[in-house]
């Protein structure tokens, strides 16, 4: 059986799956944020478990459905063979949903976290229950709960942890956080000392990242990136007119790692990265002039290696190959 984990993009969120990958290893696991990105979503998943025809677990966790949403996922479901659907939430703003459907759970007095710890009570996830607690009591606020000051330090380290764009790297943004997670047992082992943890909180994050030798963070991050483009750079290859290119979405610091991208890659002549409001970066290495690229696709500006503009009519993508596509055809309109 395929097990493929939507859930939210919050600390309940990625902790419900922290527990399901101890499960579920070879899981399929995506995230999304309220709105449009929920069906975009269960869409994604519903299009893999089509394509492998495999009997599947699809499990939604920490995201309450509208009435439409959920009805559309139940149609679509029993339109398909051998799937088992379960929605395991908390959020009381989906109890006239859930009454409706009977994969629906809903439990308001727990964290989704607590709740999907509950639903698969399996001995390989006992070390996890000090943890789960202390997202329980952040969650839902429970503020007099011993585990509390705990579970905050957790909410901003995870939470915060956006340094791995979680669409141009969906998995490994995934693993980043749910690399604090696992380094927060040890703490919660030790009398769950939250001052100590949050102390270490910066040390985690960095343990992350390096590779041969320890860093400042910033450096760290931009090699690990780097290493991340080197393994995917064919997949994220675009061109513009007779100039070869590589596309990110949402990188932080884009200019430090597009110069150093270009540098160890001389074949490739830009660097674009596109943010999720449309605007877009451009960097060169003194094999084109990339104010004229900004200029032909978005009447944008700037130098012959540093420019940027804002694409018009852009819409928000949460797919990267969905924003690939996109970027592509635009690219190819402005030749």
């Amino acid at each position: 059986m395929k097990f493929y984990h939507l859930s939210h993009t919050d600390l309940d969120g990625y902790t419900c799956q922290f527990i399901t990958k101890h499960l579920f290893e070879d899981g399929y696991f995506v995230n999304a944020n309220y709105g449009d990105e929920v069906t975009v979503r269960i869409d994604e998943i519903l299009g893999q478990i089509e394509k492998r025809g495999d009997e599947s677990y699809f499990l939604i966790t920490d995201l309450n459905l509208s009435l439409q949403e959920a009805q559309y996922l139940d149609s679509r479901v029993k339109e398909l063979e051998n799937v088992k659907l379960q929605l395991l939430d908390h959020h009381l703003s989906g109890l006239d949903t859930s009454m409706k459907f009977d994969w629906y759970h809903l439990d308001s007095t727990k964290s989704a976290s607590l709740i999907t710890f509950n639903f698969f009570k399996d001995e390989k996830i006992e070390h996890l229950e000090k943890l789960i607690n202390a997202v329980n009591a952040v969650d839902i606020w429970l503020s007099e709960d011993r585990l509390f000051e705990f579970g905050k330090v957790l909410m901003r380290g995870v939470d915060e942890a956006k340094e791995i764009n979680r669409v141009t790297f969906l998995n490994e943004g995934i693993a980043y956080k749910h690399h604090i997670l696992k380094r927060s047992l040890d703490f919660l082992k030790n009398g769950a000392d939250h001052i100590a943890f949050d102390d270490e909180l910066w040390k985690i994050k960095k343990s992350f990242f390096i590779q041969e030798r320890n860093d400042t963070l910033d450096n760290l991050i931009t090699g690990y990136i780097l290493k991340l483009l080197k393994i995917k750079k064919e997949l994220m290859t675009i061109y513009f007119r007779d100039y070869k290119g590589i596309l990110t979405f949402g990188i932080q610091n884009s200019s430090i790692i597009g110069n150093a991208f270009l540098k160890a890659h001389p074949d490739y002549h830009f660097f674009m990265n596109v943010n999720s409001r449309g605007t877009f970066s451009l960097r060169a290495d003194n094999k084109m002039d990339v104010s004229q690229m900004a200029e032909a696709v978005a009447g944008g500006g700037g130098h012959p290696n540093a420019s940027g503009g804002k694409i018009k009519d852009f819409k928000e993508f949460f797919i990267y190959e969905e924003l690939k596509s996109f970027i592509e055809e635009l690219l190819k309109e402005k030749e």
